[in-house]
């Protein structure tokens, strides 16, 4: 899916892999200290990365679900969700980030549907109005995260050139 990113208004902050992972690791520490789930689901693709680090940090369960957004300005859709896998225990859902809240609003339906004990969400980084249970960071500047930073082009890696501007390129 190709993506256009308006010019922000708000600034924008880039997100290296290290402070990614002191992020998670925050994350994981807020949610061992009030809540202790069975299995951690990671919203794919993105929701996977901090989902898997804080499962491995948790020593809990770790399974994925795939929502998908066939444009940058369409509602999501869900893929695959998670299965039997919740049903009966305590859930973790994950995502990297959370603005708008519609596609952790469409994850907990779903995991819900299938009738977990209880379900609570996380993000690593909040950037608008929705609020899920835990954070490690809340912003309101546009986030890049490492992964969003450069992509494939002709076989080589290159700047992502809708963010290029933003990043120095």
């Amino acid at each position: 899916m190709k993506r256009k990113v308006a010019a922000p208004q708000r600034g924008v902050l880039e997100i290296d892999w290290p402070l990614f992972g002191e992020l998670n690791r925050a994350l994981a520490l807020r949610v061992a200290q009030a809540y202790q789930p069975d299995i951690v689901v990671g919203i794919a693709r993105a929701g996977v990365i901090p989902g898997a680090v804080i499962s491995a940090i948790l020593q809990t369960d770790f399974a994925a679900m795939a929502v998908s957004r066939p444009a940058a300005d369409a509602p999501p859709a869900m893929v695959s969700p998670p299965q039997g896998v919740v049903a009966g225990r305590r859930v973790l859902l994950v995502d990297e980030t959370c603005d708008t809240g519609s596609t952790l609003r469409l994850a907990l339906a779903e995991v819900q549907r299938l009738r977990p004990k209880e379900v609570r969400t996380a993000v690593s980084i909040v950037t608008g109005a929705y609020a899920p249970d835990f954070h490690a960071l809340a912003t309101e500047k546009l986030i890049i995260l490492p992964w969003d930073r450069e992509i494939v082009v002709n076989g080589e890696i290159v700047l992502r050139p809708d963010l290029a501007e933003y990043l120095g390129g």
